[in-house]
């Protein structure tokens, strides 16, 4: 419900070819002048690896929406006490990406008119991605700033590699956002800034939850704390300035043994 809402939104923002268009022009211009717009290059290179580049649109495609799906499976079951306050920040990450897909629509580099990007989708006709082919006109395609695949990814990363026990599972915690990042860019999909924005979407998110819960989720309780279950008895309180109560006092004093009379 939570993806199908984001998608509505997501494609309910006007598609301005034109300005998404230019901005990602300027975006191009500006990653050359950093010496960063090794995009195209990755593009073509992974592009001629056909193996390669179809499980990589495959990756696209799909792990996106399983991993992320998996990750809030597997925390509501084993993390319950930070369950709400990790989704928050998925849910915070998300809603401000809205933001930026309104205030500033960007062109993928495969839409780009005036670069030699391939389209791995349309070169390798390739199933299951909404964002070229047959089910393009079903997403908005000038919607790359920022990217919620970086965004998603690292949110879904961070959470394996800190709650999770297991060494390998961590280590794949850490690779996925990577194997990600490379997906994105050698699919033509992303450039580097976007993924950039994504990471400062997930800042934001982190920043809600952690003003909302007055702590990182990752430093809640595993359980849910149960009301009235302390572990400790409850001590009195004192009023301000009043002498500590000696433990020995606070007890109730003995009872005195009652004795009979005689006749």
């Amino acid at each position: 419900m939570s993806y199908w809402t984001y998608s509505l939104i997501r494609n309910a923002v006007p598609e301005q070819r034109a300005e998404a268009l230019s901005n990602a022009d300027w975006l191009w211009r500006l990653e050359h002048s950093l010496g960063i717009a090794v995009e195209e290059s990755v593009n073509h290179t992974v592009n001629g690896v056909t193996w390669l580049i179809v499980g990589m649109n495959y990756y696209y495609a799909t792990l996106h929406f399983v991993v992320t799906l998996a990750v809030l499976v597997w925390l509501y079951r084993r993390h319950p006490g930070r369950y709400a306050a990790t989704r928050l920040v998925l849910f915070a990450t998300t809603g401000v990406a809205l933001v930026g897909y309104y205030l500033y629509p960007l062109a993928p580099p495969r839409l780009m008119t005036n670069t030699g990007f391939i389209d791995t989708v349309l070169a390798h006709d390739t199933w299951g991605s909404m964002a070229s082919g047959d089910l393009k006109n079903m997403s908005n395609q000038y919607a790359a700033m920022p990217s919620m695949h970086i965004g998603w990814s690292v949110w879904s990363g961070l959470t394996i590699f800190i709650l999770a026990r297991t060494p390998w599972v961590r280590i794949l915690g850490l690779l996925y956002p990577v194997a990600t990042l490379v997906v994105i860019v050698a699919t033509a999909n992303h450039f580097w800034l976007d993924a950039v924005g994504g990471l400062i979407c997930l800042a934001f998110g982190f920043t809600v939850a952690r003003l909302w819960y007055g702590a990182l989720p990752y430093r809640l309780p595993q359980a849910v704390p149960v009301p009235g279950r302390t572990g400790t008895p409850a001590r009195p309180s004192r009023a301000p300035g009043a002498e500590p109560v000696p433990a020995a006092a606070e007890a109730d004093p003995p009872v005195p043994a009652r004795t009979r009379s005689g006749p």
